[in-house]
């Protein structure tokens, strides 16, 4: 079991940056896979990135490859995503989700936190 609480989030301009951050809690947090999503409005929930629980795997959707950075500090039970020259269709609610390998974060993730909003703006 892992509890996931997102920050980070907020308002920016189009081309500009922001970093995430998912604070991990519950027992041995570091075994868990964690990854990204977002979704926009009125659309479906969208695969971002994810890391491995010894950060030696890293994976990312082809819409964010280049741009995103995702990374993990499990001293400090924390995953974060910097987000670079963000597109103004990119504004939605950003979700931190994990579950035990990659794979699964990938496919199905088994928890989830509550999101945080990215507005960026054109």
């Amino acid at each position: 079991q892992v509890q996931l609480t997102e920050s980070g989030g907020g308002l920016v301009q189009a081309g500009g940056s922001l970093q995430l951050s998912c604070a991990a809690s519950g027992r041995n947090p570091h075994w868990f896979a964690v990854g990204w999503y977002r979704q926009a409005p009125g659309k479906e929930r969208e695969f971002v990135a994810v890391i491995s629980g010894d950060g030696s795997i890293i994976k990312y959707g082809d819409s964010v490859k280049g741009r995103f950075t995702i990374s993990r500090d499990n001293a400090r039970n924390t995953i974060y995503l910097q987000m670079n020259s963000l597109l103004s269709e990119e504004s939605g609610v950003y979700f931190c989700a994990a579950d035990g390998s990659v794979n699964s974060v990938r496919a199905r993730p088994a928890f989830w936190g509550k999101g945080t909003l990215v507005t960026v703006s054109s």
